[in-house]
């Protein structure tokens, strides 16, 4: 026991967080929180913990959520009273939409002290409503401990029972932490063992018979486990880009015209359907659609009714049984006709090496062109794509781009991430950080890059900013700059405003200078405007943080 029954409580806290698995934490400098702050730096200083230092908590929040998302695994978030816990909700309520694990753990005042117009005291105990699994009002040290939490606190957010949100799903725990003086001491000496990673609650799966005329549909968070489910059924799978599932032999392309076809699309009989689908109206107008079985396997915090009769399902797994591959036939004989192929045209050898000047000629005429090619939406996505091996992480940002993405690019199996849970454009660069830092933790190899917009990036514009004593991420941001918010031309507005409405109240123009601000934060910038230079920045080995600017029409 020290002097400070609060660092006893946190040192106390902590240490069974890391010994029930918990291996990150993210910290934003606070007075209340003071002592839980100095119990997580004392054990980042043993080896036990990693911990985040970040000044903005909705930065934190964002950051703790790519971490969760990468591992898989609870990270912890430590923050003071007051408007600093309600910076974290949108981190918080993406997290709850998506299905990933988070342990808030929030300071405050004591009992005594709330309702009397304390400073910087509010009414923390659930104020994250709904979003949070778990909501916990802790005792004040000295009058309970705070050792009892973290084993079922760890269990909820990683989808058992809890107050809010549904059994296997997991989800954020809020554990609010009131303290009163001495706020801190010398941190106590706890002996701990570090814990095998949390196990998410399992539930029973649903068994799908062979029969009815089927499609698999992967939404964001999907996974590889999209793919193989149409695998063992061989039935077409419909992948949205962020859904990590865009591979495979039953991959289909040109999926929305092909479910805007009556003889595709219309004699569809059931789809199962893995993850949130978010990026086309013609996923949404299937699953709404009352003659279709829609089997929905949760993933995020609220249960799925997509048409009235929505089957609810843990998981699932396909039953032994005849393949109705006629139906997968024609799927893919149109898939394949649907395929788009934006690589630039293979050198022409022969014309090259030719003896004819005519010939030789053109040859490095149509070279030249395709490397002076100004870039458009089309290629840099592709360009992206291509770049990116299974070692590394992309990340989509809510914007234009990542339906453009979904529209043209072609399978393959590498890690996508996105905040789709609510598909808000904010904290994406935060995400990715956390991304990046437990990707590439303990010397695994890859680059993170992230593909958003203008708007995005300005929006998170504080989480480019990294402590010096942190280890430099793998991360590259590529910025599709067309000076403000285009996605809105493919929305009701932009036929019914009128233009200079339009202009100002949505599309925002800006005249942002994307080096200033690298320089300013420590980044390296490049600005590219060929698919020949930004295949070369791309391919260069990435030792740190680049800011790659990409000029793109309004």
């Amino acid at each position: 026991m020290t002097a400070s029954p609060a660092s006893d409580a946190a040192a106390s806290l902590i240490a069974d967080l890391i010994a029930h698995g918990v291996r990150d934490l993210v910290l934003s400098p606070g007075s209340r929180s003071q002592a839980l702050a100095l119990a997580a730096v004392h054990f980042h200083g043993r080896g036990l913990l990693r911990v985040h230092v970040r000044i903005d908590e909705r930065v934190a929040g964002f950051t703790a959520l790519g971490l969760s998302r990468e591992t898989g695994v609870p990270t912890a978030i430590v923050c003071t009273s007051g408007t600093a816990v309600a910076n974290l909700l949108p981190a918080v309520m993406e997290a709850f939409h998506a299905g990933v694990p988070l342990l808030l753990l929030t300071a405050d005042r004591p009992p005594e002290l709330r309702g009397i117009a304390a400073n910087q005291a509010t009414i923390q105990p659930g104020v994250f409503g709904p979003f949070a699994r778990l909501s916990l009002d802790a005792p004040v040290p000295g009058d309970g401990g705070w050792s009892d939490l973290a084993a079922r606190a760890v269990a909820v957010a990683c989808g058992a029972d809890a107050e809010h949100g549904l059994p296997g799903i997991a989800g954020p725990v809020h554990l609010n932490l009131p303290s009163r003086e001495p706020l801190s001491g010398e941190v106590p000496v706890v002996e701990v063992t570090p814990g095998a990673s949390p196990v998410p609650f399992a539930a029973p799966a649903a068994v799908l018979e062979q029969g009815p005329r089927t499609v698999v549909i992967a939404g964001a968070d999907a996974g590889p486990a999209a793919e193989e489910i149409a695998h063992q059924g061989s039935w077409p799978l419909i992948a949205e880009i962020v859904s990590g599932a865009r591979f495979g032999r039953r991959l289909v392309h040109g999926y929305r015209s092909l479910l805007n076809d009556p003889s595709f699309g219309g004699r569809v009989e059931r789809a199962v359907v893995l993850g949130h689908p978010t990026l086309s109206r013609e996923v949404a107008r299937l699953l709404s659609r009352r003659d279709v079985e829609v089997i929905a396997v949760r993933s995020g915090g609220e249960e799925l009714n997509l048409n009235g009769r929505t089957a609810p399902a843990a998981s699932v797994s396909v039953a032994q049984g005849e393949a109705d591959r006629e139906w997968l036939g024609e799927w893919m004989t149109a898939s394949a006709s649907l395929a788009i192929d934006l690589s630039e045209q293979a050198p022409d050898a022969e014309g090259l090496a030719s003896t004819d000047f005519a010939a030789r000629r053109d040859a490095v005429q149509v070279e030249l062109e395709a490397v002076r090619r100004p870039l458009d939406r089309e290629l840099l996505v592709d360009a992206v794509w291509r770049a990116t091996w299974p070692h590394d992480r992309l990340v989509f940002g809510s914007s234009r781009l990542v339906r453009v993405a979904d529209s043209v690019l072609g399978g393959k199996k590498v890690p996508v991430h996105a905040n789709r849970g609510l598909a808000g454009i904010d904290g994406t660069i935060a995400t990715a950080t956390g991304i990046a830092a437990a990707s590439q933790a303990d010397g695994a190899q890859g680059v993170t890059r992230v593909l958003l917009g203008d708007l995005a990036f300005l929006h998170d514009v504080g989480a480019l900013l990294l402590p010096p004593d942190e280890a430099e991420p793998r991360l590259q941001v590529i910025v599709g700059n067309d000076g403000g918010g285009t996605i809105f031309d493919g929305l009701e507005v932009a036929a019914s405003a009128p233009a200079a409405d339009l202009d100002r109240a949505f599309y925002t123009p800006h005249g942002v200078r994307f080096e200033q601000l690298a320089l300013a934060y420590g980044w390296t910038y490049q600005r590219v405007t060929t698919r020949a230079a930004l295949d070369q920045v791309l391919t260069t080995p990435v030792t740190g943080r680049q800011l790659i600017e990409v000029p793109l029409p309004r």
